[in-house]
């Protein structure tokens, strides 16, 4: 699978997921641009998946809650190199709490981020994808997105707002040679999980029929077959990577 020369532009991508699959996407080939709202992180990203993978990267600081954010973001990436083939919207956060508890402003936040912020990317993204007629468009979903989780009532919003988008724009935008899809991950092994303690760890686990849980590196694998040429004829679909815990 190659995607020798394409541009790549990954929101979020400064470290965990993002960073699995910007180093995933420059293996196959890819120039990449790695967006965070961390430019610090955004660049020393972007410089180290450059060197490991003898591709050109660029690192560039974005708040995807920010319109002009994206706007920016989106420009320096088809300034640098020239067009913009891939989009992965995986910047996200998290601001959990029972619904009664909930304050307003984290509902909003979290809205705000999770699924407006790949609303304005892929606005964006889509103008110079439809002037080259070809694109790939991931965005990262979530497993609470299809069944639901206590304390999430924001972030599993979002995340099933951002499954909705998948598909109106895979359907606005099938004619142009773009397709949208989104990877929905399980339970993965990352910084937030880590710091759960052994017992709750035990308990997810015991959850997931392949008894553990995912890595991002297995989230990467998923995106760069969506964004593949192999992937051309797959649009509008959620691709669920949590080792059989929802089916």
């Amino acid at each position: 699978m190659s995607l020798r020369d394409r541009v790549a532009l990954i929101t979020g991508g400064g470290r965990g997921i993002g960073r699995a699959i910007a180093d995933r996407l420059a293996e196959v080939g890819c120039r990449i641009v790695i967006a965070d709202v961390d430019q610090g992180g955004a660049e020393q990203a972007a410089a180290e998946v450059g060197v490991a993978h003898e591709v050109d990267a660029l690192g560039v600081g974005a708040n995807v809650a920010d319109a002009s954010s994206v706007k920016a973001m989106v420009g320096a990436a088809v300034e640098e190199f020239g067009a913009l083939d891939i989009l992965v919207n995986n910047a996200g956060i998290t601001r959990d709490g029972l619904l009664l508890r909930m304050k307003e402003a984290d509902w909003d936040q979290v809205l705000t981020v999770n699924l407006k912020g790949a609303f304005l990317s892929t606005q964006q993204a889509a103008r110079p994808m439809s002037k080259g007629r070809w694109g790939r468009i991931v965005n990262i979903a979530s497993i609470v997105g299809a069944m639901g989780n206590v304390g999430q009532a924001n972030y599993v919003a979002a995340k099933a707002g951002l499954i909705g988008l998948t598909k109106t724009v895979a359907r606005e935008y099938a004619a142009r040679g773009i397709t949208c899809n989104a990877v929905a991950p399980g339970f993965i092994d990352t910084a937030m999980t880590q710091a759960l303690s052994d017992e709750i760890r035990a308990g997810l686990m015991a959850q997931i029929p392949m008894k553990r849980l995912g890595s991002p590196e297995d989230v990467a694998h998923a995106v760069a077959f969506l964004a593949s040429e192999e992937a051309g004829y797959v649009t509008g679909q959620v691709l669920h990577t949590n080792g059989g815990m929802y089916m």
